[in-house]
């Protein structure tokens, strides 16, 4: 009896040490997953003006007249006065293509003869510019009156619009991004600093997307890329 009561007592007091040690793991647990889930999400910003490196620019021109042979040789020379401006503004070796001309028939609307207009054919064509020189391009288009003076009717027209864009996204997308990071730490130090902690690892980021837009509407061939950074940071006491 008194063996077995030794072995109860002995195994008794292995049970409560068992009970404490791991109610202690168990707080200490606790304690570290409520300093491991501390952390504050900040966002970092990073914005850098660039040059257009590539310009599309439609030249929309027209001609009317009865005759389509003479209609053709008009386009033809309209079209010859378009290369010759090109190659004074530095354009001569840009990529150049042509369409074919757009011709209407202004006498097939079932007009009668008295209202139908004097020139039964109008004919549109598009030179279009493709080149890396956007800034050439952007002064030519400011110099495109000399065209109006050598006989060219140029067309304003909404479906043919210049277009100016930056390929150079990959060379400048690390610094970019090194700096957007740089001001989502300070941002995530301000909030340690009122909070009385310190920053510790990042738990996670997001790096967002880029985004490419004309500076503004006046100066398309100037291009404003933008990045925003999602950061979760831990924080430390």
């Amino acid at each position: 009896m008194a063996d077995r009561a030794s072995n109860n007592f002995v195994a008794g007091l292995f049970l409560a040490s068992a009970l404490i040690i791991g109610a202690w793991i168990i707080a200490s647990s606790i304690k570290d997953f409520r300093s491991y889930d501390r952390y504050v999400s900040v966002r970092g910003f990073a914005e850098q003006e660039v040059p257009a490196d590539l310009a599309y620019w439609p030249i929309s021109f027209s001609t009317a007249g009865n005759d389509l042979q003479l209609i053709q040789q008009e386009l033809d020379k309209s079209a010859q006065s378009v290369f010759e401006f090109l190659e004074k503004h530095g354009l001569g070796q840009a990529e150049v293509s042509i369409s074919a001309p757009r011709i209407t028939d202004q006498h097939a609307y079932g007009a009668s003869e008295q209202h139908r207009p004097a020139n039964r054919y109008t004919a549109q064509s598009v030179i279009t510019v493709r080149t890396e020189k956007a800034q050439a391009v952007k002064k030519a288009m400011a110099a495109a009156g000399e065209l109006v003076s050598a006989g060219v009717v140029l067309i304003h027209s909404y479906e043919f619009q210049p277009r100016f864009e930056f390929t150079g996204l990959a060379e400048i997308k690390p610094e970019m991004i090194a700096i957007a990071t740089r001001d989502a730490r300070n941002a995530a130090q301000q909030f340690a600093y009122d909070s009385g902690s310190s920053v510790g690892a990042i738990r996670r980021a997001n790096q967002g997307l880029f985004t490419i837009n004309d500076r503004d509407q006046f100066t398309p061939e100037i291009k404003k890329v933008r990045v925003v950074t999602s950061v979760d940071y831990f924080l430390e006491d």
